[in-house]
């Protein structure tokens, strides 16, 4: 397929690059590239952005695509990428991302915000980390990019030279880059010299993109088929070797070995591509590790509409991961007012305080991390859970505000472009 025939393909599916959005030249003008994933996060983020007076486009897919996106006021919504499922064949694939890179470059060209805001890369991460990264700066943009991961490779074991490098020149041609720990920040600087001047730090907010209704606690357990007297322990999130499922499971192998305790686990989430092996390891110790009734097997995307059934039926969000950075699974967690279990790596030290909002456990060890699990349902903040699922909201609420985030993101923008914050 010829460039130039594509290129015609997009032009007619997009709106038209050079409309303008903002009335005012004195507004701050920013380009949201999403890398066509994690709608929670790039949907708060663009409507905390618009609320402070920034004019928004907001470059996505279907994926992130929502209707607030085309009704709030001085943002647009470039859907660049169309679907991208899962079913389509390589030469579809190849196609629509190729479409999505001519669309993408038309729109830097042509396009009036100074500055592009990175919250993913595309598939293609060592060409967006390199060629893309200068052709951004060829065309005088300044570039945000928020790493959620500094070296999301090195936590993965898949490391390499290659990695390592494409990495270090995203990081040194990028204006300015937003983490979510002070961990991640000295990592940062450390691993990779960046300036600690160039870098904040933004406390992961709460994911209100979610739907939140009137659903009660009783009721999602009713609608799961989890009987009222079970205590209901959740996994919720992708499927992948890091996140220590294994672990989980020969924890509540021990605490479920007395019949009386009434202990029910449920794990709910997608496989990530190339996890199809761990899944099957997983899928095998439960079906001859456990009566099958004890554990419930969601593995499947699970839409937004049905998340606050599992969170709402569970009485504790175990998090046993063996390595992470950060976890949205978390604040998803505490924006339903539930607890959290979480192995002491990342920075889960800094975002569950003990006894209040969760228990920390050590990685890697089912025996203590059956201990607190047994802990936390002999504590005060289960036996009070109805009272305590509202103060838990309210402190997410007040401590992992997108409010928050939204005026420290301006306050890196305009220092940006030289204005005073």
């Amino acid at each position: 397929m010829k460039m130039s025939n594509i290129a015609e393909k997009s032009s007619a599916a997009e709106v038209d690059i050079q409309t303008a959005v903002c009335g005012s030249s004195s507004e701050i003008e920013v380009g949201l590239l999403t890398g066509c994933q994690d709608r929670h996060y790039a949907f708060a983020l663009a409507m905390g952005l618009i609320s402070k007076g920034i004019c928004l486009d907001v470059v996505g897919s279907d994926e992130v695509d929502s209707p607030e996106l085309h009704t709030a006021p001085n943002l647009r919504f470039l859907n660049f990428r169309g679907s991208q499922r899962n079913n389509a064949n390589v030469v579809q694939k190849v196609s629509k991302l190729l479409v999505y890179y001519v669309r993408l470059i038309r729109y830097v060209l042509q396009s009036s915000p100074p500055i592009l805001h990175i919250l993913w890369n595309n598939e293609l991460e060592i060409f967006d980390r390199t060629i893309m990264m200068l052709f951004y700066r060829m065309c005088g943009k300044k570039i945000a990019f928020t790493a959620h991961n500094v070296n999301g490779a090195k936590r993965d074991r898949k490391d390499s030279l290659i990695n390592r490098g494409t990495l270090g020149i995203q990081y040194r041609l990028c204006n300015h880059i937003f983490v979510h720990t002070q961990k991640m920040k000295s990592e940062l600087c450390h691993d990779f010299g960046v300036a600690a001047e160039k870098v904040t730090v933004l406390r992961y907010p709460i994911n209100n993109a979610v739907p939140n209704t009137n659903l009660t606690p009783f009721d999602a357990k009713r609608c799961l088929g989890v009987r009222d007297d079970e205590k209901a322990i959740l996994y919720f999130g992708k499927i992948r070797p890091y996140k220590g499922i294994e672990y989980l499971l020969d924890a509540f192998r021990l605490i479920a070995a007395d019949p009386l305790a009434n202990y029910r686990l449920i794990i709910a989430g997608e496989p990530k591509k190339g996890s199809e092996e761990y899944l099957h390891g997983i899928m095998q110790t439960v079906e001859s590790s456990f009566i099958r009734e004890r554990v419930m097997m969601k593995t499947q995307f699970i839409p937004d509409e049905e998340m606050e059934l599992y969170f709402k039926a569970a009485d504790v969000l175990v998090l046993p991961y063996k390595e992470i950075f950060q976890s949205g699974v978390l604040f998803i967690s505490y924006g339903f007012g539930l607890p959290v279990i979480a192995t002491d790596v990342g920075s889960f030290r800094e975002d569950i305080v003990e006894g209040s909002t969760g228990f920390l456990c050590k990685p890697a060890d089912p025996a203590d991390m059956a201990k607190v699990v047994e802990r936390y349902f002999a504590s005060d903040l289960f036996k009070n859970l109805n009272v305590g699922r509202y103060e838990l909201m309210e402190y997410a609420n007040v401590n992992h505000s997108w409010n928050a985030v939204a005026d420290s993101t301006l306050r890196a923008y305009a220092q940006m472009l030289g204005r005073t914050p």
